[in-house]
């Protein structure tokens, strides 16, 4: 991806919902609860090529970022970094300062966005309540957190 090419964030409306299930399932993430979190979910296009798909679940100030994914063929490209520097600025924009994380795979890949490991139970009472920390991700999950300014 070259540095003027900036992909859009799309609302994950139902015509949008397979496209979403099926990159997850790909993906070997979470799918339960796309329905009951589709207004926290995004598209992400490129050309208006569909390459990605990222969640962002806010609790007045702070937010669970979720459903992180990019299209196998695509990986690699900064297509990810991308995708997360444009929901922190929606993060940002709507009034979070902390962004929290479970991840089995991504850690490094977080790690350079600017996140880092912290406990599971460090996490505010709203994080710990999402079905993501509840039910969806395995406990051995890496759990982690970026300050926003």
């Amino acid at each position: 991806m070259s540095q003027n090419e900036r992909g859009r964030l799309l609302p994950a409306t139902e015509d949008r919902l397979d496209y979403i299930r099926r990159l997850l399932e790909e993906q070997d993430l979470p799918t339960d609860d796309i329905e009951a979190q589709q207004d926290s979910l995004f598209v992400y296009t490129v050309d208006s090529t569909q390459v990605g798909v990222g969640g962002l679940e806010c609790y007045e100030s702070v937010a669970l970022l979720r459903s992180v994914a990019i299209e196998s063929s695509k990986q690699g490209e900064g297509y990810g970094h991308s995708l997360c520097h444009q929901l922190f600025e929606q993060a940002a924009t709507s009034s979070v300062t902390e962004l929290y994380l479970l991840t089995t795979t991504a850690d490094e890949f977080f790690a350079d966005l600017g996140f880092r490991e912290i406990q599971r139970e460090d996490t505010p009472s709203a994080i710990q309540q999402t079905a993501e920390f509840q039910d969806l991700c395995p406990t051995a999950a890496t759990c982690m957190l970026k300050q926003l300014p």
